[in-house]
């Protein structure tokens, strides 16, 4: 067990305002399965077991197929994703890493192949998901068993 802070105990207007966030991109138009990958792949590169583990049993609900789930981490080396989910992939990695910035050729790709409206939903999508993440490592959230 944890020592750390429960921030939706100790500050639930805090949890609340992300908690609309989130509101905002299950209302979005993107797709379910697009939300999910998104999701687990920026929670894989940030280490937040709390969030992959809830996002793979989303997926699943989905729709989402245990090879892709699995395949997720290697996902330019699959044949398993098609070109719009592998521009969201590579887009949620370099947003992610931001420090390592987010390229053109990637923001380009990803403008292209999703138009404006589904591009701005996606990269709000990764921002929270990212933030979701940093209450979960920082605040040591494990999965239940």
């Amino acid at each position: 067990m944890s020592n750390r802070i429960k921030i939706h105990e100790v500050n639930s207007a805090a949890y609340k305002a992300m908690f609309n966030l989130e509101g905002f991109i299950e209302k979005s138009g993107l797709t379910k399965i697009h939300k999910e990958l998104i999701k687990i792949r920026a929670s894989q590169l940030n280490g937040c077991a709390y969030c992959i583990n809830m996002h793979t049993i989303d997926a699943r609900k989905a729709g989402e197929t245990e090879q892709r789930i699995y395949a997720l981490n290697a996902w330019q080396e699959t044949p398993f994703f098609d070109d719009q989910e592998r521009a969201i992939l590579a887009l949620t990695e370099e947003v992610t890493m931001i420090s390592n910035r987010v390229s053109d050729e990637t923001y380009r790709k990803a403008a292209e192949l999703l138009g404006e409206q589904y591009l701005s939903e996606v990269i709000m999508a990764i921002v929270i998901i990212n933030a979701w993440n940093r209450i979960g490592v920082t605040t040591a959230l494990t999965p239940e068993l």
